[in-house]
């Protein structure tokens, strides 16, 4: 079930709320983003679900595969550029994908990024938790800036993203 709640003020500024249940076919929510009409879901499998912004009605599935191997439990989704980009969870990386047709069109290797070590020890010092996976991906389209996290990281980052002068997507 996807529970849908509009929340509006009205004039006396109290809050009228709209709740809206639907069915969806996904086993577990996972990723969620908007693009080309459609949202864009993940339930931890390869498979990215078209659904109809406003029913949630399943439009279609496209399975993600890196040269013919399916690539499993995407998470947290963003449109960038036209691009459905996913990390995969707990792995410091980000997967580009054609939403059309689930094709990966490339990789973004995020490794060392947090150092886990210092973020650990402080989280210990501060009584709070240790950081855990990778999990936040957000792209501002205006001012072209891209920011990664994870559950529990002390730091938000913006990241610029080059490509590799000699890795390809065959290696």
């Amino acid at each position: 079930d996807v529970i849908r709640i509009d929340a509006r003020a009205g004039p006396e500024g109290h809050l009228k709320i709209k709740e809206q249940r639907s069915k969806t076919p996904l086993s577990d929510g996972w990723g969620l983003t908007s693009g080309h009409g459609v949202l864009f879901a993940t339930d931890s499998g390869p498979d990215v679900h078209h659904l109809h912004p406003d029913t949630f009605e399943l439009q279609k599935t496209v399975r993600v595969e890196d040269a013919g191997h399916p690539v499993e439990m995407i998470n947290e989704l963003e449109m960038v550029d036209g691009e459905l980009w996913g990390n995969v969870f707990g792995n410091e990386c980000i997967v580009r994908v054609d939403p059309s047709s689930g094709a990966v069109r490339g990789w973004i290797d995020l490794t060392g990024i947090l150092d886990w070590r210092r973020a650990t020890a402080d989280a210990g010092v501060a009584g709070r938790p240790p950081p855990d996976v990778m999990n936040g991906i957000a792209w501002d389209p205006d001012t072209r800036r891209l920011f990664v996290t994870g559950k529990l990281w002390p730091e938000l980052f913006e990241i610029e993203v080059v490509p590799h002068p000699t890795l390809t997507l065959d290696e």
